[in-house]
Formats: structure tokens, sequence, C-alpha cells
């Protein structure tokens, strides 16, 4: 690796923790109800929101009820994202006169947007228009991420709070999200990413002529609006179809920096958050450092892997799928922070990763939304296994197992394991039915270990709500829009619900004062335990999955076979 990849790497990190305590205070403050900078700007502005609702702030639900406004608010968007891409033919701002969007495409499109998965079955400058690119998608980006931080709110109350059902108003906390952290950072990086040149407008596209004398159609439209939220949001849906690899979406290197700082910038500061609202920032540094640690291993991995001659093409670096003004050193770190990030944008195509690169960044997603994660869903996830790790410590050392003083007990469990269960059950059956069936199999553009990457990658990424894909696997069939839609709708909500279930049992707990046999959350005994629960349920679970498929590539690859 070159020492300005080197120097880019070192600034963004550096950046990112500096970023992090900062917009984590911020948010701390804003979901507790104090008062902040921009509490004059967006404080009259969330008290008429609450009137025109009928909303009245003080009153908080229970976690069914919860859970209940949340399903409500996801129908609604469900029907509004699905009704406007099969009617846009009909509808204005529409300048290329683009067809009805099929059924099967348009439920794959609903979903995925409404589920912060944002996997993209459609190319985006071929297929919506820009009422349906606005008013539909780049809407459902902001209401997403802003559920997940809403669900994990939910937890955290619910470990704080003593003896009481009452988790929090949805309603308050997904406009406090949207109004107060969303929508004005969006407005800062929609600002920066039109200064390097990312296109904003709602111009019909435009016919140009190339030296040879040819004509090209060049798409337009308000792509930075939707550039900086689906970042920002983890959501990662780009308006055109090779997402941040075109250079309308990610003109300079500039604009790829700032993009790839938005992807991990709320779900690193979420954990700074999560230690001062549980006014515990040992424990929260404590995951911060599996977090970033898990994140970094894997970072490198792909950097090594990608700078690694190949022998069976001959060439001492691939260059193949990847824009020559981002180069290896910035593919190779998007690549490791959109699957670690459950974002999904990609600025390469991860079709063309080395095997090795590939198999982390599959690998990564394959552990579920922990690692940064989405937008409230990576943390929540990773304290699924936090729970978990409390659980078998206490069991070790016979003692009822207690997290910040609420012990665990046997519904706790359950719906922990519930929730880690889900996703991968789903990814792995869904590879195995796609393997076995004709349908699947002529979707594939390789064949070999590289195919069952392709096919792996593609479930993992529906079911762990991450959106990116390898590129080589066909999915915008009916089937398979159809099933990878159930698949979102799984990994979404089978780990949310049982999140909010946990949050509402512990509730309802009264903390018990710590002593001297209590386990200790806040120090490295802690880390090096989360991160083995965290990495033996994930090869118990896909290291064969990964051994046949990237790994397996890999030796072959230095044999000088390709698939």
């Amino acid at each position: 690796m070159t020492s300005s990849g080197m120097l880019q790497i070192g600034i963004y990190i550096s950046l990112l923790l500096l970023l992090t305590p900062l917009l984590g205070s911020y948010m701390a403050k804003v979901f507790v109800g104090a008062r902040t900078f921009l509490s004059p700007l967006f404080s009259p502005c969330e008290r008429a929101i609450y009137r025109f609702c009928l909303i009245n702030p003080a009153e908080e639900m229970n976690w069914k009820k919860y859970a209940w406004s949340l399903v409500l608010l996801t129908g609604l968007g469900f029907l509004a994202t699905f009704f406007l891409q099969i009617n846009q033919s009909l509808l204005p701002l529409n300048p290329q006169h683009l067809p009805d969007v099929p059924y099967a495409l348009a439920f794959n499109t609903a979903i995925s947007f409404m589920t912060n998965t944002n996997w993209q079955a459609y190319s985006g400058e071929s297929t919506l228009s820009y009422l349906v690119q606005m008013l539909a998608l780049t809407v459902q980006n902001f209401v997403s991420a802003a559920m997940g931080i809403a669900a994990l709110l939910v937890l955290i109350r619910g470990i704080t709070r003593n003896k009481t059902h009452e988790l929090g108003n949805f309603w308050v906390d997904l406009t406090r999200g949207i109004l107060y952290v969303l929508l004005p950072l969006s407005i800062i990086f929609s600002l920066l990413l039109l200064s390097q040149g990312v296109i904003q407008n709602l111009s019909p596209y435009i016919t140009a002529h190339t030296l040879e004398g040819l004509e090209q159609l060049l798409p337009m439209g308000p792509a930075a609006s939707q550039i900086a939220i689906k970042q920002l949001g983890t959501n990662g849906g780009g308006f055109f179809g090779v997402n941040s690899a075109h250079p309308f979406e990610n003109p300079t290197g500039i604009s790829n920096f700032l993009e790839a700082l938005a992807i991990l910038l709320i779900p690193s500061a979420l954990i700074y958050m999560f230690g001062l609202m549980l006014n515990s920032r040992r424990h929260a540094w404590m995951i911060y450092l599996v977090t970033i640690g898990i994140f970094a291993l894997c970072a490198s991995v792909m950097l090594w892997s990608e700078y690694l001659p190949n022998p069976a093409l001959g060439v001492a670096q691939m260059l193949e799928g990847k824009e020559l003004r981002i180069g290896i050193t910035n593919s190779a770190w998007w690549a490791a922070a959109t699957t670690a990030a459950s974002n999904g944008s990609v600025n390469a195509m991860h079709d063309s990763l080395s095997p090795l690169a590939g198999g982390m960044a599959m690998f990564q997603m394959l552990l579920g939304e922990i690692i940064f994660g989405g937008a409230g869903s990576g943390l929540y996830g990773m304290l699924l296994f936090v729970l978990l790790t409390v659980f078998l410590a206490g069991l070790m050392v016979g003692r009822t197992p207690e997290y910040m003083g609420k012990k665990l007990g046997a519904r706790e469990i359950k719906m922990v394991l519930l929730a880690i269960i889900a996703p991968s059950a789903t990814v792995l059956i869904g590879a195995g039915l796609s393997i076995a069936l004709p349908a699947g199999l002529n979707s594939l553009a390789n064949q070999g270990p590289h195919g069952l990457s392709e096919i792996l990658y593609t479930w993992g990424s529906a079911a762990n709500n991450n959106g990116s894909a390898f590129a080589g696997f066909n999915a915008n069939t009916d089937s398979f829009n159809i099933f990878l839609g159930v698949a979102m709708l799984i990994g979404r909500f089978a780990v949310m619900f049982p999140v909010l279930a946990i949050a509402g049992s512990l509730a309802c707990k009264q903390a018990a004062p710590t002593s001297e046999t209590t386990f200790q959350a806040d120090n490295l005994t802690f880390a090096i335990l989360l991160v083995s629960v965290i990495l033996i349920i994930g090869a118990l679970t896909f290291i064969p999955a990964l051994a046949l498929g990237p790994v397996l590539e890999h030796f072959l690859m230095n044999t000088r076979q390709l698939f």
C-alpha cells in the first residue's frame, strides 16, 4: 500500500475518533430532551409537528405499543413507496417518461428502503423518476434510519429504568432523530458534496457528443440530497445504477473521503451516546474497542489481499472493477466500511474484489449488524452479543447473570437467540435453495467457488439489511425480488422486535447494586470474551460456507485457476 493511502486512512480514523464524542454528546442531549444549540431553530418545528399529528409528547408507551407504532409507520411507508413506483408514469417530475415499475420489483424496492437495506435490483437512472427518488426513496432513507435509532433508545431505557413499563414515545423519538440529527447533518453534507461537483437538479437528461463524434446520454437529477442521507443514515441506495462509482455521485477524492466518513459517523457516535445515557463511558469504550478492533482486522486483510499479485492473471495488482480515479486503497477501505456499517453503497464492484477481500466483506455482513452496523440497529445488534456474553460469563462462574444490575432470565436470552438465529438461518436456507434450484443457478455469472460466493453474498446482504451486491448475480427476477424482500423483512424485524421485547422485560426489573462478585463489563476481560463470543458464533455458523467459497477460491487462484 502506498504512503498516501496510509495517510488517508490515518486522517480518516483520526477524524472519526474526533467527531464521535462531539456528535455522540449532542445526540445524548437531543434524545433526553435537553436544550441544544439547534433548539431555537427546531423546537418550534417540533411542537408544530406534534400539534398537527395530534401527538402528546409527554405520553410514554410500553414496548408493545411502541412496536405497533413502528409497524404502523413502516406499513404506511411501504404502501406509499410501492404505489408511487407502480404509478410513476402518471406522476410529474419524470422528464424521461420512464414507465411504471413492475410489481415484483416495486415490492422488493419498497421493502428494501423501508427496512434500511437499500438493496437495488434496478438501475436508478433507467428505472425511477425524480419524484419517486425524492418522495419515496429519500424520505424512507430518513425514516428507516430514525426508526433504527428509536429502537436503540428503547433498549437503553429498558436498561436504565426500573420497575416501569414506560419506554418513551415512538413519535417523539422519530421526530427528534430526523429533525435534530439526520436533517441538519444531511444539509451540511449535501452542501459539501455540491461543492465537489455532485449534481443536484431537475433537468432532463443531456445528450453529449464525444470526441469521436458519438452521442452519449448523461443522466441528471437531484443526486446530492439523496447521497448525503444514504451515507449518513447507513442506507446506501445510490441515485445511479453503479452507486458511488458514478462520477456524478462521487466525483473527487474529497467527495470519496467525505462519503466514506459519513458511513461510519452516526454508528460510531451512537456508541458514545450509549455510554453517556447509561452513565458508563468505560463500558461503551470497551464496546467501541471491540467494534473498531474487528473492523480494523477485516479492513487490514482486505487491503493486504487487494495488493497481493494475482498469479492466475499474471498481474501485480487487480484494477478490474475499480475506478482508476479512486484506486485500490480507497476501494478496499470503502468496501470494508460499507459492509461493516450495513450501508451497502459501493465505489467499486465487489464481484471484482480478490477472493479474501470479498470474503472478509461478506464475513462482516454475516456476523449481523454489529461491526458498527446500521444507524441504531448496529448497536442494538452488538448489545445482543453483549447480553449473550454476560449470560455465558455468569454460567461459567455459577452466578445468576446480570447486566447493569438487571438479572438476565430465560425470556431475555430466548429473545437474544431468536434475534441472532433468524437472519443466519435465512441466509443459509436461502443460499441452499438457490444452489439447489435452477432459478438460482441461472442467475449466476460465474461457476465454482466464486458462484457460491455470489449466492452467499446476495442472501447475506439481504438478510442482514446491508444492500450491497457482488454484482455478478442477477437478482432482478420475480422470484428473487419476492424472496429477497421477505429476507429483508426477517433481517429487520426478527431482530428489532426481540430487542423491544428485551427492553420491556428489563425495564420491569429493579437494578441490583453491584458487588465484588458482579461481572464487570468495562474491562479488557469483558472485551476479550465479547470478541470470542462474536467470532465463535460467526465461525460455527458461516465458516463452512466461507471455506467452500472465498477461501477455496483464494487457494485455487494461487494455482492459476479462475472461475
